[in-house]
């Protein structure tokens, strides 16, 4: 595990960051910036004035347009109106994704995540991240055989109880990736949230159910075990607000944008796509979420057996709000480490305004879970 947590941070993060011209240029908010119209001057003046006639212009060109985004009710097209961006307790942090290897033994896969948890933490970590299903293997014969009594904690759940005594021994916020859990005669795809005090702060059940069937790749049928969820979460932790997906969720819009604009600053979503939809999509859907709501998007997946019955494409990464990647791995065991920079979310909502130029008139997605309480 240490090897590979230096590898990433000493050459795969840094040519992430550093040889791609592609995505370092995210980083250079100078280079998104330049100036349309280059002034040369010969003389006389000449160069002044066209820079005054150049500034004249676009003050028009922005007076007019906020004017017209104005008519077009752009606060009308979240109902109810989308929350401001709160100030986060931190701007800048480092996230750990701790791609796992996951064996048949339960304890086993406890003490190892414990083990992942406590090195990333070493690293500077401020926010560890779990894969989803990270404590026994994804199978729907085998899934209610480890599943636990998340409400009642202690011996009946050991798998929170250890992310509860790590997050308070070292400080550290954790979304635990996923786990079964039993709540009554129901089975639910759950993850957890701990802030640095060792308390829960939230649980996310899946809301949206892996059921699909391609041809002569992959069929399956989550449904036929897990209960779906029934509440979005988001949630206020030592490292900004937070909103929670497994998996499957991050098909689904809609769920993102409320977050959004419930004024989450990151999304994070344990998964664990397989070999058909994952070389396709997982990158793809991520991206997207991250640049349609302007805000990072963290996922965290499982490392790929080839021998398991329902083989994980890996690939843990983090998305700025620009939709740049920022940090990946490939799908062997690893933990990928790498910065948060939530003024990021600022200056990219202002070199592209989407929030206030949303067509109110035309459109609106409702958040019925804020509607109903308020």
């Amino acid at each position: 595990m240490k090897a590979a947590i230096s590898s990433l941070i000493s050459s795969r993060n840094f040519n992430l960051h550093q040889s791609s011209f592609s995505r370092s240029i995210f980083h250079q908010p100078s280079l998104l910036l330049p100036s349309r119209f280059p002034v040369s001057s010969t003389g006389g003046g000449g160069g002044a004035n066209l820079t005054t006639l150049r500034h004249k212009f676009r003050f028009h060109s922005i007076k007019s347009s906020a004017s017209m985004a104005s008519s077009f009710n752009p606060e009308q097209a979240r109902s109810p109106p989308a929350l401001p961006l709160p100030i986060p307790p931190v701007t800048k942090f480092k996230i750990a994704l701790c791609q796992l290897a996951v064996t048949a033994d339960k304890q086993r896969n406890i003490e190892h995540a414990r083990k992942a948890i406590e090195e990333a933490v070493e690293k500077g970590a401020q926010l560890v991240v779990l894969p989803e299903i990270w404590n026994c293997p994804y199978s729907p014969d085998c899934l209610p055989l480890y599943a636990e009594d998340i409400e009642a904690g202690g011996d009946a759940s050991p798998s929170t109880a250890m992310l509860s005594e790590v997050s308070r021994r070292l400080k550290v916020t954790i979304v635990g990736g996923s786990i079964v859990e039993r709540s009554g005669d129901k089975i639910y795809n759950s993850s957890c949230v701990f802030g640095t005090d060792g308390k829960l702060k939230a649980k996310h059940r899946k809301i949206h159910l892996f059921d699909i069937d391609i041809p002569g790749k992959i069929t399956f049928i989550e449904s036929k075990t897990i209960a779906a969820g029934q509440t979005p979460t988001v949630v206020d932790t030592e490292v900004g607000r937070i909103g929670i997906g497994i998996c499957y969720d991050i098909r689904f819009p809609e769920l993102a944008m409320m977050y959004a604009a419930r004024g989450a600053h990151l999304i994070c979503y344990p998964g664990a796509f397989n070999m058909t939809t994952g070389p396709l999509h997982w990158e793809l859907l991520q991206r997207s979420r991250a640049v349609d709501n302007q805000l990072y998007v963290a996922t965290c997946s499982p490392a790929r057996n080839a021998d398991a019955s329902y083989v994980a494409w890996g690939h843990s990464t983090l998305v700025g709000p620009f939709g740049e990647v920022l940090a990946t791995t490939e799908h062997d065991e690893a933990i990928v480490i790498s910065e948060i920079d939530y003024s990021f979310i600022e200056l990219r909502r202002t070199n592209l305004p989407l929030l206030k130029q949303r067509r109110g008139d035309l459109y609106q997605l409702v958040d019925a879970q804020r509607l109903k309480s308020e």
